[in-house]
């Protein structure tokens, strides 16, 4: 299944999008949220859909996150060899984790708005995953039980208050509409090549990153339970989990995003975005 969520930014409602088009299902009367996850809200979905009608959507809705609003976004850090170097960091012995602010998450083709001050907001296609049940200790053969499914996000980054104002990476991940998720939640069923998933980015009509998933150093499952050593991971969370070369940081000289910059993505399976980036704003 593929899950959508659409509407106004904070009073969503739920659909799913069956062949190529999009259908209300908030009749079911469920969020895709933790206790959805939690409570086998997919299985229920799927019965759902089966047994009703469900209305068409107009093709002009808004997009929200597929998913409300998680306790926490988990991101991992130079998890693409050629990433780390073209930053001039050495790929990692061990996963780099990071968190995202939730209060950073909009729909996939929401506006990027430059945090006041900034001069080095950057961009960053990855493959996010969804946690589907509680996960603590988990191994590695356990994890895929504990997917929900897999976005598309775009992990949007102030460089300069991320690496050059002291302190962990967080205070340049967070900024408000930095972290644009979707169009969809695709369920593990809908992705059976996960490890090989082409992923792109381009800026202005210009491809900027075109990687593979079948580069990262870790891979999905090891991800999901390395985090779980050190965090509970509840039912909605996210993993992201890492981009590949091409950001504006890497290039000569550096290159970052200006109001009017027009930021498209994509990967195999889980749709496209697009983002208009704009000024900062009260």
């Amino acid at each position: 299944m593929k899950l959508i969520r659409y509407g106004e930014p904070g009073r969503e409602k739920t659909g799913i999008v069956l062949s190529g088009r999009c259908y209300d299902t908030s009749a079911l009367g469920l969020d895709y949220n933790e206790s959805f996850f939690e409570q086998d809200g997919l299985e229920k979905l799927r019965q759902f859909a089966e047994m009703n009608n469900l209305p068409e959507l107009p093709g002009d809705i808004r997009l929200g996150p597929p998913v409300a609003r998680p306790s926490k976004i988990v991101c991992i850090g130079l998890n693409y060899a050629d990433h780390a170097r073209e930053t001039g960091a050495t790929p990692p012995p061990e996963p780099v984790i990071f968190l995202k602010s939730t209060s950073a998450l909009v729909g996939p083709n929401d506006d990027i708005m430059i945090p006041r001050d900034s001069q080095k907001t950057d961009w960053e296609v990855e493959l996010a995953v969804v946690i589907g049940r509680r996960a603590r200790y988990v191994t590695e053969q356990q994890a895929r039980a504990h997917i929900a499914g897999y976005c598309l996000h775009n992990d949007v980054s102030e460089r300069e208050f991320q690496l050059e104002r002291s302190g962990t990476w967080d205070k340049g991940k967070g900024c408000d509409t930095f972290a644009p998720i979707g169009p969809w939640l695709a369920t593990p069923d809908e992705l059976p090549g996960i490890g090989n998933l082409r992923l792109w980015l381009s800026v202005n009509g210009k491809i900027m990153q075109d990687g593979t998933t079948a580069n990262l150093i870790f891979n999905i499952p090891f991800l999901v339970a390395y985090t779980s050593r050190f965090m509970t991971l509840l039912p909605g969370d996210i993993i992201s989990t890492g981009t590949p070369a091409g950001v504006g940081m890497g290039m000569k000289p550096s290159q970052y995003l200006r109001p009017g910059d027009i930021v498209e993505l994509g990967i195999d399976g889980l749709g496209s975005a697009r983002q208009k980036v704009v000024a900062f704003k009260e």
